[in-house]
């Protein structure tokens, strides 16, 4: 079942890397009163995620935080370590809260998976943790797919 807008999001715990390590935070860690951009990708290090969506996230950080957003995140279906080595060769620093979902588990309950466990590629602000817009793209994967830019002007944090 997909989750839409007015749906709280499900309980789940996702893997982040720390500088002591792998650490899990929950849904409420993450969500709970704050307003967050949430992007899906389907991998870290794959070819268009790597190159147009993170780059493009970054690019257009400033208009997010803008936009009334607390935190910017980006989950795939990695663990901690690969998310956390992408967000580093990606210099996410402080940008970007890099979450790992390496068993598909909140993925999955939110409906963003087109082929069992790969994400698609989605964008969505949720506030305490409601969803309050939602846009997906992409149900498979293409060589040119949009880019970020397209999800952060159409999504409204009023």
């Amino acid at each position: 079942m997909t989750i839409k807008v007015g749906d709280k999001l499900p309980e789940s715990k996702f893997r982040v890397m720390t500088a002591e390590g792998p650490q899990v935070k929950t849904t409420d860690d993450i969500f709970k009163g704050k307003k967050v951009a949430l992007f899906a990708v389907p991998g870290a290090y794959t070819g268009t995620c790597h190159k147009m969506h993170m780059p493009s996230i970054f690019l257009n950080a400033y208009a997010i935080k803008d936009k009334g957003v607390d935190t910017i995140a980006c989950i795939s279906v990695n663990d901690a370590f690969v998310m956390g080595a992408w967000g580093k060769d990606q210099k996410a620093g402080d940008t970007v809260l890099m979450l790992g979902d390496g068993n598909a588990e909140f993925t999955t309950a939110m409906g963003l998976t087109m082929d069992g466990s790969t994400p698609r590629r989605s964008a969505a602000p949720r506030t305490d943790p409601v969803v309050t817009a939602s846009k997906k793209y992409c149900k498979r994967r293409a060589l040119k797919p949009p880019s970020i830019p397209t999800p952060i002007s159409t999504i409204s944090l009023n």
